[in-house]
C-alpha cells in the first residue's frame, strides 16, 4: 500500500500546488480601517509565509521529501513538481537579493538546491574550432585576473 497520494492528473496536483503557494503569502497586521500597522516605519508581519520544500511535500500529502522526489520521477508530473521546486528556490534567491543582512538560512537552502559559493574551474573544458575540431581553452584570451584564479584553483 502506497503512503503518498495518487494524483490522477497534472491539473489535480497543480491545484494543490497553487493552493500551497497562495497559503504562503505573507500576512500583515491590519488596523480596524484595513491599514497596515507599522513598527519603525515597516508593516508588522504576522506570518512570513515562506514556501519550503517540506511545506510543499506536506501540502501535497507526502510523508517525506523523498516521496515527493520519487513522484517527480513520474513523467506526467515531473514538470509541475520541478516548477514548484523552482518557485521555492527563487524565493530563497530573492531573500538574498532583497535582504540588507546576510540571509544565512537562504544561503544554506540554496546550497541544498545545488548552488555553490566558491569558484569552481573545470580544466577539462574544450571548444570546437572553425573546422569542427575539438580544441582546449585559448588561455591567451583570458585576463590576468582569470589566469591568477586558475593558477590558485590548480594548487
Amino acid at each position: 500500500m502506497s503512503m503518498h497520494p495518487k494524483y490522477e492528473s497534472v491539473e489535480e496536483i497543480d491545484q494543490e500546488i497553487d493552493k500551497y503557494f497562495k497559503e504562503c503569502k505573507p500576512e500583515y497586521l491590519l488596523d480596524s480601517d484595513g491599514e497596515y500597522v507599522l513598527d519603525k516605519g515597516k508593516p508588522v508581519l504576522l506570518n512570513v509565509g515562506k514556501p519550503t520544500i517540506t511545506g510543499l511535500a506536506l501540502a501535497l500529502g507526502f510523508e517525506s521529501r523523498q516521496s515527493m522526489y520519487d513522484y517527480e520521477k513520474k513523467e506526467a508530473f515531473s514538470y509541475t513538481i520541478k516548477r514548484a521546486r523552482l518557485k521555492i528556490e527563487n524565493s530563497y534567491e530573492q531573500d538574498i537579493r532583497n535582504s540588507g543582512l546576510v540571509p544565512t538560512g537562504s544561503i544554506f537552502a540554496l546550497k541544498n538546491f545545488g548552488w555553490s559559493d566558491k569558484l569552481e574551474i573545470d580544466n577539462n573544458h574544450s571548444t570546437i574550432d572553425d573546422e569542427g575540431k575539438k580544441v582546449g581553452i585559448d588561455y591567451s584570451k583570458l585576463s590576468t585576473k582569470a589566469l591568477e584564479e586558475i593558477a590558485k584553483a590548480s594548487n
